[in-house]
């Protein structure tokens, strides 16, 4: 068994959320304390610091993912309001991911701002009583905050999304998801001063390796990264798009009988995969919810369960009842040779009054089922045309057939127009 081993090294208690650890229950380390939480081969998730009851910083993990490799990230897409690094147990001191300071090279760089550029932020960046930033929001969700951030943290975290508008994504953000080397226990540092290892020790690199979190290029149709016999929990998942897209997770509030709570806005993970490539993501096995291209809506929905408690597979399905940005496909990866779901391009010929428009400017159809707005009709009578009953959930809870692998790991595949 691995561990991840967090250590506080503030002068106050800090609490952390746990998304796919520690019971998924928020964990609260006192000052210059220490925890030690259980990370079997094969899960997947988050050690979130939380600033004023709004997460911020947070240690990204997947264990032994792709390749029999740990992957670990430091990442700021939802905001910062303390340092945080991380490493593979063993590395070198200087090895690690992170940027150890990162909230005064914040403050020192916001002050630096000339006055306009100020006035961009307001409302995303956060002073204390002396004039000095204490927290700041999630640059995922302003490009000006995003922006300023790489000004003073660009290749030493996790910054952007992977995508604003065209753009494939950053580079230094890509690099951050490299895989570590091998399985083992994760050390994570926070702390309001310097977060490195052992601050006596300079960073020297982040502490990846060769290997990467990636899978080969996918050529002459779907090919699978790795043999169905060694595949781990989680999903096989195929981008087929000419361009790089990422993919978010988001595990649901809660679950009844044939109800779910969706979870619009804490995703637990995102992948960034490549034009025509295939990549095993792992899981933990509690995980249920969906995987979507993007983290707006409307957007096309593959939803699974890792591991049912009826027959301990995994079940999943294709839906459009939030909307549809592309086709998606699901299917078996334990030999059964079952699939659903539809690779047509139903966006294309749909009347104008079924398109709707992501934040972002794309076009997507709409939400047939409604949440905030009304629900869209028109989609939903152009998608029953295209494709009929059976291949995506439109209206209602019944009806689609339930695509199942004994495996504890499906197939998606997006189709990006």
């Amino acid at each position: 068994m691995h561990y991840l081993k967090i250590h506080n090294r503030s002068n106050h208690s800090q609490t952390f959320q746990c998304h796919g650890y520690n019971g998924n229950k928020d964990l609260t380390i006192k000052a210059n304390g220490q925890a030690s939480i259980e990370a079997p081969d094969g899960t997947s998730g988050a050690i979130i610091a939380v600033h004023e009851g709004q997460i911020g910083e947070q240690c990204e993990i997947t264990k032994h993912g792709y390749m029999g490799n740990d992957t670990i990230d430091i990442s700021n897409i939802c905001g910062a309001g303390g340092n945080m690094t991380c490493q593979q147990v063993g590395d070198p001191a200087g090895k690690y991911k992170g940027l150890e300071n990162f909230m005064q090279a914040c403050n020192q760089a916001y002050h630096k701002l000339p006055q306009d550029k100020k006035n961009q932020l307001n409302g995303h960046v956060f002073l204390d009583s002396k004039g000095n930033v204490k927290r700041i929001g999630a640059p995922k969700d302003l490009r000006a905050l995003e922006e300023f951030v790489r000004t003073f943290a660009n290749g030493r975290t996790y910054i952007g999304v992977g995508a604003w508008g065209p753009s494939g994504g950053n580079p230094a953000d890509n690099a951050q998801s490299k895989a570590g080397n091998g399985s083992k226990d994760i050390l994570i540092i926070y702390s309001d001063g310097n977060a490195a290892p052992d601050p006596s020790k300079p960073f020297t690199g982040e502490s990846v390796e060769a290997a990467a979190f990636s899978a080969a290029s996918v050529t002459g149709g779907i090919k699978m990264a790795a043999t169905t016999q060694s595949l781990g929990p989680g999903i096989q998942l195929t981008n087929k798009s000419p361009r790089k897209n990422t993919y978010f997770f988001y595990d649901n509030y809660w679950n009844g009988n044939g109800e779910a709570g969706a979870n619009f806005d804490h995703p637990l993970k995102h992948v960034e995969v490549g034009p025509n490539q295939t990549v095993h993501v792992s899981l933990p096995t509690t995980f249920k919810g969906r995987v979507q291209r993007g983290d707006q809506q409307p957007a096309t929905w593959g939803e699974f369960q890792v591991k049912a408690s009826n027959d301990g597979g995994a079940h999943g399905d294709i839906s459009l009842e939030q909307g549809c940005d592309g086709a998606a496909t699901v299917a078996s990866t334990d030999g059964s040779n079952v699939s659903n779901g539809f690779d047509k391009d139903i966006l294309k010929g749909a009347p104008a009054a079924a398109v709707e428009k992501k934040p972002n400017g794309e076009k997507a159809l709409g939400s047939t089922e409604g949440n905030w707005k009304p629900a869209n009709q028109a989609a939903a009578d152009w998608e029953f045309k295209q494709l009929g009953h059976g291949k995506a959930y439109i209206k209602g809870g019944t009806g689609v057939p339930d695509i199942a692998s004994k495996n504890n790991c499906l197939h998606f595949t997006f189709y990006v127009p």
